[in-house]
């Protein structure tokens, strides 16, 4: 082993100097001055570094003394090496070390020195062993100068190496692997380095212990189970009871073991260890299991109420118990570290049965003989009230197992108690109307009463209310009212007829019912009710008639100028009826009937109405029907005025007229009608027929179109006017007026008026024309003939016509011109047309001064 260190060091070193020389040849500065360093040390040798120095063909390393001028070892390197060492030193001595770069012919170029020491001495291994499968433990001994050492371990195959510093000797290698062989040596340490290895021994580790898996497969044994252990010849296992020094060891090749005939509820403690081939014990390992507790004794039930429903459950204290668990037959279970616990929730009326095991980390003891238990019984349900007979009630209820007897409680809200004890499921009590009632019934047996049941509240029907009124309050509502009842929360009253049945729910003792229909007999009851008994229909009745219904108005018609007859539908033929017609200003006009119509008369023209009609019977009065608008016809206007404006249009003016809107007025005869239609108190009408007789009428209408008809004097139309009017000059400045007239019975008159003087002329009847004298030349005169009325006026409305004083000689030369006689009307006509236009063509032609003198010569050349 030795000798494979020295290789190993060689190896090292050679590897060290190559890498210096290979740095070396691949530097290509050099270096001025020289420097030096200590790369590392052993016990007898040290290695420098220095660096390359120009010109140096070699370099020579020597080892003094600390303090001393003598080399006690050189040696000499290249002029490429810059790292060497120096060998054959003293461990733990102080050296100086010098470094000299030589010349050609041996000559020192440059030199440079440091100081160092060597490291301890190498210490020898004197024992190496393993008492623990993960460690070695070295003994060795220890070198002077040495401030600490180092442990290396490793394997031959090279898959370990570990190692580990230790201050002095022995020192322990751990993390190592169970039974496996290890090459162990030891090196020491001071300030300068570690020393070379030294002589390396074989050591194994010992086997693991095995891992012991403990339980109790009953109160009085423990079974030991472990993994197998490789390499394992033999396993030892010694037992030791909890409090005893005794100790009893057994050996075994299996992996488990059991132990019998323990002590129930006790700790045991168990060590073991596994053995090698070479009969080297491992690891020990140590584990305690307690036993199973023995089953618990004198188990003992007791039902509670408090503070809840369950079972208390006692035993006696079992040997080595940490907890005990109480198990029921329907599920529940408790547990406890004393010797008590409850089982909660209890049932009522259940058998149950109830066991106890005690338990502790080695498991559960073999459970108790069950002991069994009858609860308390469960509350009779449900729970229910009978009234067969008003004030004699029964509670009843459905029995239940396990009971032996029952306890009904009765409580009125009067505050009235009572108790009814009875072996079978009913009680009977005085129960009176309108009261409320609370029960409860409970079960009893020897495991003491049932829980609380439910309550059951009974309310006895209310008691019929008396002294009840019944009034119309309107025709379609009826007001009852009664003295209130005790248990009522609510009253129903009902009216019924053949038809319907109305009902009102109200709080209070009173109630309006609506909505009835008229004109029928109702049967009217009041119903007490409260929302737990119902409503009581024993409550007598009473009968009572609506009012008659409300007659419908299908008809108004004015008779008359002054009447209305009005007429109704009913189906109350027993009735009496009124009709009320009021006008605007609210005076009243009535009639009455026990049929379908009546008259009412005096109703004044242009008046507006409202009319209804009511009925009324012993029952009382209907509602009014509906009103119907009512208007009388509008009155005539008092005075009617027809005046001519022209022969052919007549203005007709008329007075006011109460009630009337719009007017048609008509003139009316054989020859034609005329008609205007306004809402003005006149018109004006054309298409008048000179000389005609007219019948006059006037139709006032109101708003609504009720209209009246109103009748006038006749009006006659004024003679025509004359038409073909003409004038002829005639000797000693007189002018000769002709028409054509429309009548030979009609007078005429003619007036020629001038600037200064007017002429008159009126010829016999039945002639068309008249003379006219003085007549000035050049002057113009207007000429206008109109008949007379058979008063003797003149007809106002005929047109005038201009004339100059020379147109008579300018007609003169026209008709001769034109040949026509003076007897030719027609032939006349057309000149007087064409003479007209001649003179107006002049006028527009010509200036007026012109004109003038023009007329002037025409009317004085003669």
């Amino acid at each position: 082993m030795a000798g494979l260190g020295a290789i190993k060091g060689l190896v090292f070193l050679l590897g060290v100097f190559s890498q210096a020389s290979g740095t070396a040849l691949l530097d290509p500065i050099y270096r001025s001055t020289i420097s030096v360093s200590i790369f590392t040390v052993t016990s007898k040798s040290a290695v420098l570094r220095w660096s390359r120095y120009e010109g140096a063909l070699s370099y020579r390393v020597t080892a003094s003394l600390r303090n001393s001028p003598v080399p006690v070892v050189f040696a000499s390197f290249g002029q490429n090496t810059i790292m060497g060492s120096v060998n054959s030193l003293n461990p733990n001595t102080a050296y100086t070390f010098r470094v000299e770069a030589l010349g050609s012919l041996m000559n020192m170029l440059a030199d440079t020195s440091v100081d160092g020491s060597t490291a301890p001495d190498v210490p020898t291994i004197e024992m190496a062993s393993s008492k623990q499968s993960r460690s070695i433990t070295v003994e060795f001994t220890q070198v002077s100068g040495a401030t600490s050492y180092i442990l290396r371990a490793e394997t031959n195959d090279g898959s370990f190496f570990s190692e580990i510093p230790v201050p002095t000797s022995p020192g322990t290698v751990t993390n190592l692997q169970p039974y496996t062989d290890y090459t162990l040596s030891v090196m020491s340490v001071n300030s300068a380095g570690r020393s070379q290895p030294s002589i390396s021994v074989e050591a194994k580790t010992v086997l693991p212990a095995p891992q012991f898996n403990t339980s109790s497969p009953s109160n009085s044994s423990i079974l030991v189970k472990w993994e197998p252990v490789n390499h394992v010849v033999l396993y030892s296992l010694s037992i030791t009871k909890d409090g005893s020094y005794s100790q009893s060891r057994f050996n075994t090749t299996d992996i488990q073991f059991l132990f019998q005939d323990l002590e129930a509820g006790t700790l045991y403690c168990f060590k073991g260890n596994a053995w090698s081939p070479e009969n080297i014990p491992g690891d020990d390992f140590t584990i305690c299991q307690i036993t199973r507790s023995p089953t618990p004794q004198s188990i003992a039930l007791v039902v509670t109420t408090t503070p809840e429903a369950g079972i208390v459950v006692s035993w006696d204290p079992a040997q080595g118990a940490e907890q005990y668990v109480a198990l029921s037959l329907t599920g529940q279970n408790c547990s406890s570290s004393s010797n008590s616990c409850i089982l909660i929730p209890l049932s009522c009326g259940e058998t149950n049965s109830v066991t106890v095991i005690a338990v502790n980390k080695g498991g559960n003891s073999v459970p108790s003989y069950p002991v069994q238990i009858i609860s308390f019984p469960c509350p009779p349900q449900p729970i229910w009230v009978e009234e067969v007979v008003a004030g004699n009630c029964s509670v009843k209820w459905s029995s239940v197992p396990h009971a032996e007897y029952y306890t009904a409680f009765i409580k009125s809200d009067d505050g009235i108690e009572g108790t009814c004890n009875s072996t079978e499921p009913r009680c009977q009590f005085h129960c009176s109307c309108g009261y409320s009632y609370i029960m409860s019934v409970f079960a009893h047996n020897q495991a003491g009463p049932s829980p609380p049941g439910p309550l059951v509240n009974h309310t006895t029907l209310p008691c019929c209310p008396e002294l009840t009124m019944v009034s119309a309050v309107s025709w379609e509502t009826l007001m009852i009212q009664w003295s209130p009842v005790r248990g009522a929360d609510l009253y129903e009253t009902r009216a019924v007829d053949a038809t319907e049945t109305v009902l009102c729910n109200d709080t209070a003792p009173r109630c309006a019912l609506s909505d009835l229909t008229c004109n029928s007999r109702y049967s009217v009851v009041v119903i007490p009710c409260n929302d737990v008994s119902g409503c009581n229909l024993t409550c007598s009745s009473q009968m009572h008639e609506t009012a008659p219904c409300m007659p419908e108005i299908i008809g108004v018609s004015q008779s008359n100028l002054s009447s209305v007859l009005v007429n109704w539908t009913s189906a109350n033929t027993a009735a009496n009826y009124t009709v009320t017609v009021i006008g605007t200003v609210g005076k009243r006009h009535v009639c009455h009937s026990n049929g379908t119509s009546c008259q009412v008369p005096n109703l004044p023209c242009g008046s507006v109405y409202e009319v209804s009609a009511i009925a009324s019977s012993s029952a009382g009065e209907s509602m009014p029907s509906y009103t119907i608008p009512l208007e009388t016809a509008p009155c005539c206007p008092d005075n009617l005025t027809v005046s001519q404006v022209t022969q052919a249009m007549t203005n007709v003016t008329w007075s006011d007229a109460i009630g009337a809107q719009t007017f048609i007025a008509s003139l009316s005869s054989p020859r034609g009608n005329a008609q205007c239609h306004t809402m003005e108190t006149g018109c004006v009408m054309g298409c008048i027929t000179c000389g005609t007789n007219y019948t006059v009428s006037l139709e006032a209408i109101s708003r609504t179109g009720h209209k009246a008809e109103c009748t006038y004097h006749g009006f006659s139309a004024s003679e025509c006017c004359p038409s073909g009017i003409r004038l002829f000059r005639g000797t000693n400045n007189t002018l000769r007026v002709r028409w054509r007239s429309s009548s030979a019975l009609t007078n005429y008159t003619a007036e020629v008026t001038g600037s200064d003087s007017t002429h008159v002329c009126s010829p016999e009847p039945g002639s068309s024309t008249c003379d006219v004298s003085e007549i000035v030349c050049g002057q113009v005169y207007s000429v206008v003939v109109a008949p007379l009325n058979r008063d003797g006026a003149k007809v106002p409305f005929c047109n005038s016509r201009m004339y100059s004083g020379n147109e008579s000689r300018v007609w003169a030369a026209m008709s001769e011109w034109f040949s026509i006689e003076e007897g030719d009307n027609d032939g006349m006509d057309v000149l007087q047309t064409l003479l007209v236009i001649l003179d107006d063509w002049i006028l527009q032609k010509l200036p007026s001064n012109l004109y003038r003198i023009q007329q002037n010569n025409l009317l004085c050349s003669q």
